[in-house]
């Protein structure tokens, strides 16, 4: 694995990101539609503004691709408009900064669903702790606040692991991912591992 980013690797994970800015910016009425349901069902969905990070590292596989997969996201979802406003810059690079010190943990040498699963759970991490210092959730009783961390966590595990390494898998499976990298046998088993 060459550990440099190309001016290939670099377009691929705009353009990925582009894609999810988009999806991210029709999530948030999602999100908030979701929200009136109670015992925050939100939060089960709120892993779906980390999946990027994972995603792209699972096709470029190289450092520094995370971060800039949600930083470029995040940025993209601000120019479109983002309800969330400038502060969804802040959490694109915290999110981004925090999954890219796990896959860095890693070596950059895991591409499974446990490590992309805590690299999405780190992201999250990071969600959480702006939350905190914004005072999002401060003032919840403990057992509410326990609800809440826990969604989160198992709505990131959802879409940052299993749906995330579902999309590779499948692109895997077309060839797409070829143009990108080489993939082979071992990289494709260790996807479904």
């Amino acid at each position: 694995m060459s550990k440099g980013l190309k001016l290939t690797d670099i377009l691929v994970t705009i353009v990925i990101s582009v894609g999810f800015g988009i999806l991210y910016k029709i999530w948030g009425p999602l999100y908030y539609a979701v929200k009136p349901l109670g015992i925050h069902m939100d939060q089960l969905i709120y892993g779906m503004w980390f999946m990027t990070a994972t995603v792209a590292f699972l096709i470029i596989r190289k450092p520094g691709v995370a971060f800039l997969a949600e930083v470029a996201a995040s940025s993209g979802e601000f120019l479109m408009g983002s309800e969330f406003g400038l502060e969804v810059l802040f959490y694109g690079i915290i999110q981004g900064l925090f999954a890219e010190l796990l896959l860095m943990a890693f070596r950059y040498k895991r591409y499974d669903l446990l490590v992309v699963s805590v690299a999405g759970l780190s992201s999250c991490l990071g969600s959480l702790l702006l939350d905190f210092y914004k005072g999002y959730i401060g003032d919840l009783s403990t057992w509410n606040l326990i609800l809440y961390v826990a969604f989160r966590f198992i709505g990131t595990i959802l879409f940052t692991g299993v749906l995330a390494i579902s999309i590779v898998n499948s692109l895997e499976a077309t060839g797409v991912t070829n143009l990108v990298r080489s993939s082979s046998k071992k990289d494709f088993d260790t996807l479904n591992q």
